[in-house]
């Protein structure tokens, strides 16, 4: 038996029966409290601020803000919070995303339960958690070959906006756009805009 004080844990996703039977898996273990849910992204620094805890684990795609920005972010906020990434989608991409904001520890959704508690106190014990089919995924794939500027631009267009649309929310020109696009379609090996953002988002690079 040991007197330490439960490892405290914040946990962000925007579906809230998945977030609420995460919340109840990981109370059953008694070393582990989690003191605090939040459903958007961008509501994660002030709830660790607000509850300091000690491990983050947090979703990816959440309103506001994705969970590898929101890992970025506390990097710089809250240095101390250990952030795990717990996600639906096993994207080599997202790996590679995650680890670069920060993330000490990647799992996918459908990993054991005991496996995202023990995940949480490795974290904290200074180590990287990596789901190893996700790890040899990753490395099989390679890098990401887009600039961040030809994701942004992806991205921007992604909704079916024009080049003039998203020229205009980018402040970049249209040819400045088109010159982007042309580029992420032929690295993406699309035959379009809308086949190289599906295959940027496939990949985890969105």
């Amino acid at each position: 038996m040991t007197d330490a004080p439960p490892v405290r844990v914040l946990l962000a996703d925007d579906q809230s029966m998945v977030r609420e039977a995460l919340a109840t898996l990981l109370g059953l273990e008694d070393d582990i409290e989690v003191v605090v849910q939040v459903a958007r992204g961008d509501e994660v620094v002030a709830a660790a601020r607000a509850y300091t805890p000690d491990v983050a684990l947090l979703d990816i795609e959440m309103p506001g803000m994705t969970g590898i920005e929101a890992a970025a972010l506390l990097r710089t906020a809250c240095p101390r919070v250990k952030v795990v990434i717990v996600t639906t989608f096993g994207r080599p991409g997202y790996l590679r995303r995650a680890m670069e904001s920060g993330a000490a520890a990647f799992l996918v959704k459908d990993a054991p339960a005991a496996q995202l508690a023990e995940a949480v106190r490795r974290v904290l014990r200074g180590e990287r958690v990596i789901d190893p089919a996700l790890a040899a995924a990753a490395l099989a794939e390679g890098a990401d070959p887009l600039t961040a500027r030809e994701r942004d631009v992806l991205t921007a267009v992604a909704d079916g906006s024009v080049n003039a649309e998203a020229a205009g929310r980018l402040g970049l020109s249209e040819g400045t756009v088109r010159n982007y696009l042309s580029t992420a379609i032929q690295k993406t090996g699309a035959r379009n805009r809308a086949e190289a953002v599906r295959i940027a988002r496939e990949k985890g690079w969105l």
